[in-house]
């Protein structure tokens, strides 16, 4: 008999055999009920022991007026009567923005974002931070900045209620306090002080918006004059995405560069990332212009159109990477209203965003002297928040402005901002000429070359900063913070960059503003992004600091999307190879370009991924560009008699 036969045979003889088998050991398991019960050593509730702690946490659901409870974790210093109350309104977790280490003692469970820990422990606030509307602990439904009531939210609740509603349930709910509210926080948290602004409270007596989202299209998170900021569209997956940010951008370069540029445009990566299904992305594809969508919610402008009622700090970082736009929009917005000249008080640190509440010396390879954040936090913020909060507390011996002089490093008084403007004020505007022979000079050209010029190419694009490219984020060995003053001269020798220098500087050049663009150039497309960067260039040979011979530190630098030139509401072709004047205002700077170091200006038209490419063929939306309409472009720069290209730079001898 053959093997198959054989196995044939058997075959029903095995089978009958494990059936047998198995029905043998189902019969020996006896049923799941007969186990003994072996009790569970986790009691069903566990109350800590926190005697020994020198705090009280309560987490509580504040109810709102529509019966939406918001989750708010409440810190109270054991032995606190008439204390102040400085309240966080956040998306990014309450519970761990309060739990950064666990510990008896109040300082390390406050030590990270948001929280000035050393003011809050030293001066006894009661600490409150609370989710905001549909984020992490808190019910609703989430809106990114959500409008206040009007136009673009028909609901009657928004930010400015839910803290109306949240303070109205603190000073009647915490007898340890004195009943006085103050609010801070910054970035997202920072928009939030400006939202209880809107009809405050009574019992709101100060508010520190610090860094603040105001105006996303015009220079804060999502575009800047026109041109979209892709590298934020992780932000926008997570935050919309899940309640509780699980949902996690991924990636598979590990150069960014390389992640934007296989896509193509901005609208196709987020449909590789299935981001239509994400309500805030959905609006910002369909709002590329500065139409009332954007106009309607930005926050210096409702905040202008309202009376003055509670005192504000407003604060601001001379090179803050995110943000660059808000805290001096609300300032040129509220400060009219400050009659008296006691209730608008601003501050400008050398500071990253946010970098006002860490450790302040330095940012990137630039020195300040002195622990600039800590000062501001001693000196300024807790006297600021002391006077409003504490009971029987002196008045602050603040100036209305205090602004750290970057290239002097040193802290000054000043009776307002910006110190150099065209009339009325002690400075004033001074014109420096993009000249031929790639110069600069104060004085208008009166010959030679016409333009400079250079070849954009859409298929190689300017890097923001050397590659490989991190995303951005503030994890540790992340570089994102830094950006803003990373040495130019990585992009000062391409040909892509037209780059303009100063002879050597024999006496200090002191700007106190926001230097303003006047550029003459054309372009052989007909759409077009035109990145303007004021530089100071350090000495070849630095003694004290030898690594800083020759780095080209950005004092100022930003974007600007041709086809806004004419209207930022509505989208323009620019005329082919004519040319035309593009003018904007860069960030503001406060800053001594000192003896022996120079003056230089850069122009490209690509600081990618930062900025989604420009086509440079006009497309009704540049979300959707196809790769035929990404073409290069011959980009001149002029510097004639007639049509000369200029910064005016905000002097002042200060």
């Amino acid at each position: 008999m053959t093997s198959s036969r054989i196995a044939a045979a058997l075959k029903p003889v095995l089978i009958t055999l494990l059936l047998t088998l198995s029905g043998a050991s189902l019969a020996m398991d006896p049923p799941a009920a007969k186990y003994p019960n072996y009790p569970s050593e986790t009691p069903a509730t566990f109350t800590p022991v926190t005697t020994s702690y020198d705090y009280v946490r309560r987490e509580v659901m504040i109810p709102m007026r529509d019966g939406v409870k918001l989750r708010t974790i409440i810190l109270i210093p054991k032995g606190a009567t008439h204390a102040g109350i400085l309240l966080t309104r956040t998306p990014y977790d309450a519970k761990s923005l309060t739990s950064h280490s666990m510990s008896g003692h109040l300082g390390p469970m406050l030590q990270g974002y948001d929280n000035a820990t050393d003011v809050i422990i030293e001066d006894g606030y009661i600490r409150v931070v609370q989710d905001i509307r549909g984020k992490y602990g808190s019910e609703g439904d989430y809106v990114m900045n959500r409008p206040v009531h009007g136009p673009l939210n028909p609901t009657p609740v928004d930010d400015a209620t839910d803290t109306w509603d949240t303070i109205d349930w603190l000073v009647k709910n915490i007898p340890e306090s004195n009943g006085k509210v103050g609010t801070l926080g910054i970035s997202y948290d920072g928009f939030e002080p400006l939202m209880a602004l809107v009809h405050p409270h009574p019992a709101l007596k100060v508010s520190v918006p610090m860094n603040p989202m105001v105006d996303g299209w015009m220079g804060d998170d999502w575009f800047h004059n026109g041109a979209f900021r892709q590298q934020n569209m992780s932000y926008i997956y997570e935050q919309i995405a899940s309640r509780d940010n699980s949902t996690k951008w991924w990636t598979n370069y590990h150069d960014e560069y390389d992640l934007f540029m296989q896509a193509g445009s901005a609208g196709e990566l987020g449909k590789q990332y299935g981001m239509e299904q994400l309500g805030f992305w959905n609006k910002v594809l369909a709002h590329p212009a500065y139409d009332s969508f954007w106009r309607d919610q930005a926050v210096d402008k409702l905040l202008a159109t309202l009376p003055l009622k509670v005192p504000v700090m407003l604060v601001h970082s001379l090179w803050d990477q995110e943000d660059s736009y808000g805290a001096l929009a609300v300032y040129r917005a509220i400060k009219p209203k400050d009659t008296g000249g006691n209730m608008v008080k601003l501050v400008m640190g050398p500071w990253h965003h946010g970098q006002e509440i860490e450790e302040g010396s330095s940012l990137g390879a630039i020195r300040f002297g002195s622990d600039t954040a800590k000062y501001f936090r001693e000196h300024i913020l807790r006297p600021f928040l002391a006077q409003y909060l504490k009971d029987g507390a002196p008045k602050a011996d603040l100036a209305p402005v205090t602004a750290f002089q970057t290239g002097t490093n040193r802290w000054q008084r000043l009776s307002r901002w910006p110190l150099a403007c065209d009339s009325g004020c002690a400075g004033k505007t001074r014109p420096l000429y993009l000249e031929p022979g790639r110069t600069l000079g104060f004085d208008a050209p009166t010959a030679g070359a016409a333009y400079d010029e250079y070849v954009s190419d859409p298929a190689h694009p300017v890097p923001f900063r050397a590659r490989p490219i991190q995303p951005v984020g503030y994890d540790p060995g992340q570089t994102w913070s830094q950006w803003l003053v990373d040495d130019q001269r990585e992009a000062s020798g391409r040909p892509d960059v037209l780059t303009f220098t100063s002879a050597p500087l024999t006496t200090p050049l002191t700007i106190a503003g926001a230097p303003e663009v006047h550029l003459v150039a054309s372009t052989s497309g007909t759409d077009s992004d035109w990145v303007v960067k004021l530089i100071d260039v350090y000495p070849d040979q630095v003694a004290e600091q030898p690594e800083m011979g020759g780095y080209q530190l950005a004092v100022a630098m930003d974007i600007f999307r041709g086809r806004y030139r004419e209207s930022f509401s509505k989208a323009r072709p620019i005329a082919a190879n004519q040319p035309l004047t593009y003018r904007f205002a860069l960030p503001a700077a406060n800053h001594v370009f000192l003896p022996g170091h120079r003056i230089m200006v850069q122009v490209q038209s690509s600081w990618f991924p930062l900025y989604d490419r420009n086509p440079q063929t006009f497309v009704p939306n540049i979300f959707w560009a196809k790769p035929a309409d990404y073409v290069k472009a011959t980009q001149r720069v002029y510097h004639a008699p007639k049509e000369a290209s200029f910064i005016a730079l905000p002097v002042t001898s200060d």
